[in-house]
C-alpha cells in the first residue's frame, strides 16, 4: 500500500520499451542555428504568499482518493518532514501531498507539485528542486488494479469517497500501462499528460473513453527542471513547446483527475498566485566553500563563452530565452523529435486551454531551450536527458561515462565536480544510468571542449556562485 500512495503522489508530474523508428516529425524546411522565444503577456497582479499555499493546500487535481485510507498509510510513509506549515486538513500529510475538499464535499487526498519539485541534494531537501530520486521504472498497472479493488471492496458505487474518486481512477487507469521508463530518476510528465489528454474532450475537458489520438509505443522521460526557472522564461518544457499564458501552461497536472474545465477554470484564476510564487523563488546558494580569485576567472570565461545562450548573472541578469537547433547542439535528439510529432500538439491548441483567455498553447521547437543557471550546482543531473552526472562533464564530453551508478542518496554529492558521486563501471543495477538507450545519449553540448583543464575547472568554481 505504501507504494500505491506514493506513486499517487508522484502522479503529479504530468511504455513499452521497444523501440521503432519514430514517424511524423519533418525535417526544418531552412538551417537555422537558434531561436529567440519572444514574452507573452503575463499576470504581475499575483500574491507569492497566497500561491504557496494554494501549491500546498488547493484542490486543482480535482480528485483522488478517501482522506481516511491516506490517514492510516501516512505514518509508514516516508519524507514526512515539512517544508511549510499546513493547515488543519493536511496535519500530518507528507509535504508531496494534500488533502482538500472534493466538488461533491467528500474528505481527498492526491499529490501536489512538490512531488516532482521538490527534491534532496547534499542531504537538504529543496522546495522548487526537481526530483531526481523519483522511480518510475516498473510498471502502474498493479497499482491502479489494487487501487480499484481496494475502493470496491470499502465504498458503494454512490459512495461520496466513490464519486471523488471516479475522475482520478479513470486517467490513472489511461495513463498507468504508458508512463515506465528505462532510466533512474527520469521523468515522465510529457508522456503522462499525453495519456490523459487522449481521453479528454478538448473543449470541456470532461472524460472520453475511447483515445482520440495515438500515441508512439516508446516513452522517453526527462530530467526535472528547477521551477526557480519559471520566472526567467518566455515558455516551458525543454523544446519551447509552452507559449503564452504561464498560470495555464503550469496547470496541465490537472488533467490528472479535474472532473472538466469549469473546475480548471477556477484554478487558473488561484495559479496567477502561483505564478507570483513561482516568479520570486530563489535557487538555492551553493553550501560549500568558493575559491573566489578561481571563480572571478572563471566567471570572464563563462561571459565569453557561455552567457551568450544562458544568460549573465550578478547585479544585471539577462537571460535570451533562446532554442538551440539539435543539429547544433548535437544532444540526443529523440525526445525532440517525439515533442514535434506528438497529436498532444493539435489537441492542445484546439482545447479549453487554447483557445478561452488567458490563451496559451504548443509550438514545439526542432531544438532544446538553453536554461538559465541559477542553482546549476543543485540540479545535478545534466542536459534534457539526465545523461551526465556533473558539471564537470557537461564542460568536458570525453569524460562522460557511458553508463554509471549513483548509491541513491542524496548526501553521495561531489563538490568538486558538482553533481552525483557515481561509480562510472558499466554495471545494472537499480540506479544505473545507460546512455545507449534510445533517448538517453549523453553526447552533444561539446561547448565545454575548447576550453583548457584550468579553464574548465575555473568555470565550475563560478557556476557555484549563480
Amino acid at each position: 500500500m505504501r507504494k500505491l500512495f506514493v506513486f499517487l503522489a508522484l502522479a503529479l508530474l504530468v511504455a513499452c520499451n521497444t523501440y521503432r523508428p519514430l514517424g511524423g516529425a519533418e525535417p526544418d524546411a531552412a538551417p537555422w542555428k537558434s531561436v529567440v522565444i519572444p514574452p507573452s503577456p503575463q499576470p504581475r497582479d499575483g500574491d507569492p504568499v497566497a500561491g504557496l499555499d494554494y501549491l500546498i493546500h488547493g484542490d486543482y487535481i480535482g480528485s483522488g482518493i478517501p482522506i481516511e485510507i491516506m490517514r492510516k498509510e501516512a505514518d509508514k510513509m516516508p519524507h514526512l518532514d515539512s517544508l511549510y506549515p499546513r493547515n488543519a486538513l493536511n496535519e500530518g500529510m507528507p509535504y508531496y501531498m494534500t488533502a482538500f475538499i472534493a466538488p461533491n464535499g467528500a474528505e481527498t487526498v492526491n499529490g501536489n507539485c512538490f512531488t516532482c519539485h521538490a527534491g534532496k541534494v547534499d542531504g537538504q531537501l529543496v522546495l522548487g528542486l526537481g526530483n531526481s530520486f523519483a522511480e518510475w521504472e516498473k510498471s502502474m498497472v498493479p497499482m491502479g488494479v489494487a487501487m480499484r479493488l481496494g475502493m470496491s471492496l470499502k465504498y458503494r458505487k454512490d459512495d461520496p469517497e466513490t464519486v471523488a474518486f471516479e475522475d482520478f481512477g479513470r486517467y490513472f487507469k489511461a495513463m498507468a500501462p504508458t508512463v515506465k521508463v528505462t532510466q533512474p530518476g527520469a521523468n515522465p510528465a510529457f508522456r503522462l499528460a499525453e495519456a490523459c489528454m487522449m481521453h479528454r474532450d478538448p473543449e470541456d475537458l470532461t472524460y472520453v473513453e475511447d483515445p482520440l489520438y495515438e500515441m508512439w509505443d516508446y516513452n522517453i522521460g526527462t530530467d526535472t527542471p528547477p521551477l526557480w526557472h519559471v520566472g526567467k522564461k518566455n515558455s516551458l518544457y525543454y523544446t519551447g513547446t509552452g507559449r503564452g499564458s504561464m498560470p495555464k501552461l503550469l496547470l496541465q497536472a490537472s488533467v490528472l483527475g479535474v472532473p472538466d474545465s469549469s473546475h480548471t477554470r477556477k484554478s487558473v484564476e488561484a495559479f496567477r498566485d502561483v505564478y507570483a510564487f513561482l516568479s520570486q523563488l530563489e535557487a538555492p546558494p551553493y553550501p560549500g566553500a568558493i575559491d573566489e580569485p578561481l571563480a572571478r576567472r572563471g566567471e570572464a570565461l563563462f561571459n565569453d563563452h557561455c552567457a551568450g545562450c544562458h544568460g549573465t548573472y550578478g547585479a544585471e541578469e539577462t537571460y535570451p530565452n533562446k532554442v538551440i537547433n539539435v543539429d547544433v547542439v548535437k544532444t540526443d535528439r529523440l525526445y525532440a523529435d517525439y515533442v514535434r510529432q506528438s497529436a498532444i500538439v493539435d489537441w492542445y491548441n484546439r482545447s479549453w486551454f487554447a483557445t478561452s483567455e488567458p490563451r496559451s498553447s504548443f509550438e514545439p521547437v526542432h531544438g532544446y531551450v538553453a536554461p538559465p543557471l541559477d542553482g546549476i550546482w543543485a540540479t545535478a543531473p545534466y542536459l534534457h536527458n539526465g545523461s551526465v552526472p556533473t558539471v564537470y562533464e557537461l564542460l568536458n564530453s570525453a569524460a562522460r561515462p557511458a553508463r554509471w551508478t549513483r548509491d541513491g542518496r542524496s548526501t553521495s554529492y561531489d563538490h568538486r565536480k558538482l553533481g552525483w558521486q557515481y561509480d562510472p563501471a558499466p554495471r545494472n543495477e537499480k540506479w544505473t544510468f545507460d546512455t545507449t538507450v534510445p533517448g538517453y545519449g549523453n553526447g552533444g553540448h561539446t561547448f565545454g571542449d575548447k576550453l583548457s583543464e584550468a579553464e574548465r575547472w575555473a568555470v565550475v568554481e563560478y557556476l557555484k556562485t549563480l
